[in-house]
Formats: C-alpha cells, sequence, structure tokens
C-alpha cells in the first residue's frame, strides 16, 4: 500500500511544518482551501503554489514550485493525476522532504520515482483527514 500508517505519520509529525500546497487558490469551494485551513489549525505553514500566485489564509502566494525562496518540507499535491508527476519531479528538485497526492490523484510511475529519490510519499490521501486520526 502506498499510504502506510507510519509513512503518513512520520510525513504529518516528523519531516517538517512548511507545506506548499500546489493549486491552492482563493477559491473556497474546492478542497485545497479547507485542507490548508486544517493543516494552519495543526501548525503547518502553508504556502500557496497556483499560476495566479495569490494570497491565501494570510500567507503570500507563488506561481511554482521553484518560485518559492525557501526550503520547504512537504509538498502536498492538488492538481490532476496527469499533471502530477511533474510537480512530483519539482518536489524532488526543490529538495522536499515528502510529497502527498490528495485524494484522487494518483500516478504510480511519480510515486516510484519519488520514493526512488528518498522522498517519503503517499497517494490517495488526505492530510486533514489523517491529522485527526494521529490522536
Amino acid at each position: 500500500m502506498h499510504s502506510e500508517t507510519d509513512t503518513v505519520r512520520r510525513i504529518l509529525n516528523e519531516l517538517g511544518d512548511t507545506w506548499a500546497i500546489v493549486g491552492l487558490s482563493t477559491n473556497e469551494r474546492r478542497a485545497a482551501h479547507g485542507v490548508a485551513k486544517v493543516l494552519q489549525r495543526h501548525g503547518k505553514r502553508i504556502v500557496p503554489v497556483h499560476p495566479k500566485a495569490e494570497a491565501v489564509h494570510g500567507e503570500q502566494g507563488y506561481p511554482s514550485l521553484d518560485a518559492v525562496p525557501f526550503d520547504v518540507d512537504v509538498v502536498d499535491v492538488f492538481v490532476n493525476s496527469d499533471l502530477a508527476g511533474t510537480v512530483a519531479d519539482q518536489a524532488v528538485a526543490k529538495g522536499a522532504k515528502a510529497v502527498w497526492f490528495q485524494l484522487g490523484v494518483i500516478d504510480e510511475e511519480a510515486y516510484e520515482r519519488t520514493r526512488a529519490a528518498g522522498l517519503d510519499m503517499v497517494m490517495d490521501r488526505c492530510p486533514a483527514i489523517e491529522i485527526p486520526l494521529l490522536d
């Protein structure tokens, strides 16, 4: 299984608190908006990454992952599965410690590449669902 409990726990508890959220915009109806708020409530710094580079939940947005001028620990991916592999590759290049593909985001080849590069990764899971299960 791609989302072993120990990997989920490690990403949420041990790999750092700066989460780049790719696909996060000001659209409150999108899942990324609510998930980002949950992550903030649990002490994570969110970094919106979206072509519009909008500020969301009080955090400066950036048009791409490589435009973020500081290190990120986890890259949380809210894009279609056909685009997710490119984002995973960018996360590796950025030096992230983990990649999290959200519910419905699946790319087996990207999973294998990311794991081979030494990053932790989960697919088809949501941190907003997983965080309460840690308690």
